[in-house]
């Protein structure tokens, strides 16, 4: 990965405490697990930034070398990778996400 691309991915993760890389944006997923995070993060009503990977296929490639995740969406929480659609699904079940959120967002 060139090093400024690691560079701007690094910044906008820093920048935003839930920052989610799909396909899409919020106001139009453009796939069912986009769709789905959305949703969850949308019924928790706390705020987060989406960037749309179908726009830009150096953030598409790039990233999953940055989080060595094959699929997407990929979730940051806290500057840190959270996980794809099935964790989000399975952390909001079992409260985990609820906890984690509320810990990025006070802190």
């Amino acid at each position: 990965m060139n090093p400024e691309l690691k560079k701007s991915i690094d910044e906008l993760i820093a920048s935003n405490k839930v920052v989610v890389f799909m396909k899409g944006n919020r106001q139009f997923p453009m796939c069912g697990f986009s769709n789905t995070v959305v949703q969850i993060l949308n019924v928790m009503d706390v705020p987060y930034h989406t960037v749309n990977i179908l726009e830009d296929d150096a953030i598409r490639s790039g990233m999953k070398e940055y989080s060595q995740w094959p699929t997407f969406p990929q979730v940051y929480i806290n500057g840190d990778f959270f996980g794809g659609c099935d964790i989000m699904i399975e952390a909001y079940q079992s409260g985990e996400l609820k906890e984690q959120l509320e810990i990025a967002l006070n802190s």
